[in-house]
């Protein structure tokens, strides 16, 4: 089992990170990269919580979205074709004096198979690099979308 922990630092306030992170319609890989919109399925949404597939690259999951802590939210992963287990992901916003948002995020990988366990492993080297590194992409591009909802506004 793999747990990553990863910080970004980000202009968006928690209420503009939580609204991308359930943000749930298409084009959503624009935000998350390794949520393809040809596995991104809904199974079901209400005001703080959603049960939902996405994934990409052939590796997917089913995710229990839990928000109802503004300031967190809980990813609890129900099925996959190779997580299981403890697996999933924990965000946490904090608000900063100066403005910004520290974007707190636990990865938790416990495979569930060989290759589930084989890519665990490796995410357990380069996972903080790899995850950090779609973090970073995942603010900016929630930043950019605030960014232009206020200019168009």
């Amino acid at each position: 089992m793999s747990t990553i922990h990863l910080r970004q630092l980000t202009t968006a306030s928690p209420g503009q990170f939580l609204a991308g992170l359930t943000d749930f319609g298409p084009g959503r890989a624009e935000l998350f990269g390794r949520s393809a919109d040809e596995f991104l399925r809904v199974h079901d949404k209400g005001a703080d919580h959603a049960d939902v597939t996405e994934g990409s690259g052939g590796i997917w999951e089913r995710l229990h979205y839990d928000w109802s802590d503004p300031t967190r939210v809980v990813m609890k992963t129900t099925d996959s074709n190779l997580w299981g287990g403890a697996s999933g992901h924990t965000y946490r916003f904090t608000r900063l004096p100066d403005g910004t948002t520290e974007v707190d995020v636990v990865v938790v990988r416990d495979g569930e198979n060989l290759k589930g366990r084989l890519l665990g492993a490796l995410l357990a080297v380069v996972g903080k690099r790899v995850l950090g590194g779609e973090l970073a992409k995942t603010a900016k591009a929630i930043e950019a979308r605030n960014t232009e909802s206020r200019d168009s506004a």
